[in-house]
Order: structure tokens, then sequence, then C-alpha cells
């Protein structure tokens, strides 16, 4: 298979000097150096989400025909956690673009159904690949296919919805004594992609804007120090290989995971991906580059295994809560006509205003969506976004409930479209997109999400900074 290749020269010595110095440690024992106590039990479950034919691809919408074959196959995974107290939560990861919210509502149904859990105590999070399939029920289809593979879409889309409720339970089922414990790694090749011109910011390539480049991880032991699972991440669109790749594939993410788990027999690897929607691999473009960053972040996440790694203990507590994000006002029937004209991620937002307008129909002000904050003890605080969350949002978290002990995810629970900052908004550009067909985010929305997240920090134990 092409994914399990050689990448170019150094970039395998890169992976083989990072498996040669922590393999052995990560795979026996952790090295916190601090004395841990049994309180978690864990569980995992996996499936094979790997279309079983021909489907329309999500990412691009220039792309004008269905895939055409596998590069590498793609996966769901589960991890359910208890706590001393018995409090239990699941996290079900995919290799999939994303779920809108109609897809995520009928995936969280499914799983409190098999398992009894409560929203709050499911988190959603999928990597966003551009190479695999589109995922939406047949009405709510955005992109332009024939109907034929509508519905190839819509049956494969119910199908990953009952999977996710059978995940879960296969995880709760699986649960067993282990030790969590957590670090952060460095990635390289996330390049912010918002690129500043005469005409205006486009989709490019900009070395000096701001890039998210931690890599968290989480490492799951059995209770005598081997390695069980690992959960990682890294603040980057999933966009290394483009609209000309028909091959199915996780992008740069489900090499990494597909090289951990390769490295490290038995163990399951998931990742989480952060704010990085204004954040694109670099270099891009070609299979050499995919296999390349896939083992560069894989190498990484084999680096902070093999170190130290600080206890992760409970109780785990969890705050979940729906916020209005307001949109900016409605533009008058002149400037959405004009909108209309614009780029297609303007146009395609203005077209149903301007057609609700026509029709006397509201146009919303506000957009609901999830944010939740999951505390670990004290040990470590983990906020899951929605959306498709720029980086700045990352800094501006650490500016209210700090920097240490935190990780920061985007594209959970449900991705309605770009979540935007104040300076994102106010520069221009493709992430000013807002929610797809329904309207454009005022610049409070900033406000507006860190304000939950510090209200939803509290609300589990994590102080805001003075």
């Amino acid at each position: 298979m092409i994914w399990q290749s050689k990448s170019s020269g150094w970039a395998s010595v890169l992976s083989r000097f990072a498996v040669a110095l922590c393999v052995l440690w990560a795979a026996g024992t952790t090295s916190s150096g601090e004395e841990e106590t049994i309180e978690w039990k864990v569980g995992l479950a996996r499936a094979d989400i790997t279309p079983e034919g021909p489907i329309w691809l999500a990412g691009y919408a220039a792309r004008n025909k269905p895939s055409e074959g596998v590069l590498m196959p793609l996966y769901a995974l589960a991890l359910a956690l208890e706590d001393g107290q018995g409090n239990r939560a699941v996290i079900v990861t995919a290799d999939v673009i994303d779920f809108r919210a109609e897809v995520a509502q009928a995936a969280c149904e499914a799983i409190t159904t098999k398992t009894g859990l409560p929203r709050e105590r499911i988190l959603l999070n999928w990597s966003h690949t551009h190479t695999g399939p589109v995922v939406n029920f047949a009405e709510r289809i955005g992109y332009s296919m024939p109907d034929e593979q509508k519905q190839v879409v819509d049956a494969y889309t119910r199908q990953l919805v009952g999977k996710y409720g059978e995940l879960a339970a296969a995880a709760l089922n699986d649960l067993r004594p282990a030790k969590l414990s957590y670090g952060v790694g460095v990635a390289e090749f996330p390049m912010n992609r918002r690129e500043f011109t005469d005409q205006g910011v486009r989709i490019g390539f900009n070395p000096r804007g701001y890039v998210d480049r931690s890599v968290p991880v989480l490492r799951v032991d059995e209770p005598d120090g081997s390695l069980r699972a690992v959960v990682f991440g890294t603040a980057c669109h999933n966009t290394t290989l483009t609209g000309q790749h028909y091959q199915i594939s996780g992008d740069y993410a489900g090499f990494a995971r597909a090289m951990i788990e390769r490295q490290l027999p038995g163990v399951q690897a998931l990742f989480m991906i952060g704010c990085g929607a204004d954040v694109n691999p670099h270099p891009r473009g070609e299979l050499e580059h995919v296999n390349l960053h896939g083992e560069r972040l894989g190498a990484e996440v084999l680096r902070v295994l093999g170190g130290a790694m600080r206890p992760v203990r409970g109780p785990l507590k969890t705050a979940w809560e729906t916020v209005d994000l307001p949109f900016a006002p409605v533009p008058d029937r002149a400037e959405l006509e004009a909108m209309t004209r614009g780029p297609e991620y303007i146009a395609s937002n203005a077209k149903p205003m301007l057609r609700r307008l026509e029709q006397n129909e509201p146009n919303a002000e506000k957009y609901t969506a999830p944010i939740a904050v999951w505390q670990f003890g004290e040990d470590l605080t983990l906020v899951a976004l929605p959306g498709e969350v720029v980086s700045d949002y990352v800094p501006l978290i650490e500016n209210v409930i700090g920097h240490g002990r935190l990780w920061i995810a985007g594209y959970c629970n449900e991705v309605f479209g770009y979540l935007p900052s104040a300076k994102v908004l106010r520069e221009g550009g493709y992430e000013t997109r807002g929610v797809y067909g329904v309207g454009f985010f005022a610049p409070e929305v900033e406000t507006v999400v860190v304000e939950a997240v510090r209200r939803l920090a509290n609300q589990v134990g994590r102080p805001s900074l003075p």
C-alpha cells in the first residue's frame, strides 16, 4: 500500500530515529516520576467505516466524480472513561469531514439509546479529512452531485450514525482499570494559510501568521504501565491532498495514526483535531507530502510517549451548553445582490439570504451551537469548540483560563461552518464565510464564545485568571 511506503529520505530517517529512541519506552512504561493511583477505567472500540464502493468525496466543491479506490482505510474509534466516582463519558473520533447538526444529533441519540449517557458526557470529533466521503442526509447535501450519489451518501450516513451507538456501547462494555497521563509535543508542518495580497486575503501561504503548533498527547496505560491507547491532536486542516485526488484516505491524521499503531502493535490511536481552520499542511498537494506529515506527526507522538508525562487524575467533570452565536445585521437588498456576484464563499450565503428577503421570510439573527468543557481533576482541561475554529481562539481562551494543562479542540460535536475571530472578520477572507447557507457572524461572536468557555470552565472547577 502507498500509505505504508517510505517517504522522502530525511523524513524516513526522522521516523526511524524517533522509533529507535522511543518505542520501547512508549510501549512499556510511563515516566512521570510521580506515584500514580489507579482510579480510572477505560474502554476502547473501533470500526472500519471505509465506504464499500465509489462515493462523493467531501471538502472540495470542484470535484466532479465519485471516489476512485482506497489509499488507506477510514476508522471511527471510541474511548470510554469512568472515574473513581463512577462518572462515565465517551469520546468518538472518525476519519470523515464532519457532521452537521442533524447528523450529530442523530449520532448522539444513537449513543444515548444504546448507553444511557446524557448529552454532556458525549464528545464527538472529526478529523476533517478532505479525502473522505460527504456525510449528510440526502435532503441536506450541499454538494453538486447526481441524485444516485445523494442516495449513496445518505445510506452511508445512516449506517455511520448507527455505528456510533454500537461503538460507544462496545467501549463502555470494555471498561477496565487504567492510568492516564498527559504531555505535549510540537508539530512543524502546520502553516497559516491566510495570505495577504493587494486584492485582499486569500488561501495561500503566510509564514508570519499565528499557528497553534502544540501536539497534545493523552496516554492510556494498563495498571502495569504497558501502553494501551493514545489520544493525540494537532491544529491543522487535513488538506494535504487536494481536489485533484480521488482516493479515499484520512490524510495526514490517518497516516499518523496508522504509523503509531504500526510501531506500537495492539495500541489504539485516536486523533482529535484542534483549532486549525485557517491552517493548512505545508507543503501539500502530493502523495509524498501526506506520508511525510503523517510520519513526522507520528514520530513526535512517539517521542512524547517516550518522555516524562504528567499523571491525569480524577474526578471527571463535564459541562455542556448550547450558546447563541450572533450574526451580523442582514445587508440590504442591493448589498446582497452585489455579494451574490462575489467570491463563492460569500455568494453561497448571500444567495439564500437574498431569496429569503425577497420572499419576506426572516433571516436568522443567531446560530445556536454546543460548547463543552471536560475537567480531569486538577490535571487537565479539555475545551471542545464547535465548527471550523480559527487559531486565534487558542490565545483568546488561554487569556481567560490560563495556558497550562489545557487542550483546546475544534470541530467538536457539530460543524456548521467557520467560527471566525473578530480579527479575522475585520481582515476578511475565506474564513469569514460563517454558517453555510444561513448567515455571517458578527465580531461579537468572539466574546460570546470565550465567555461561554470561561463560564463552563468555572462550572467544572477551573478558575478564571484574575
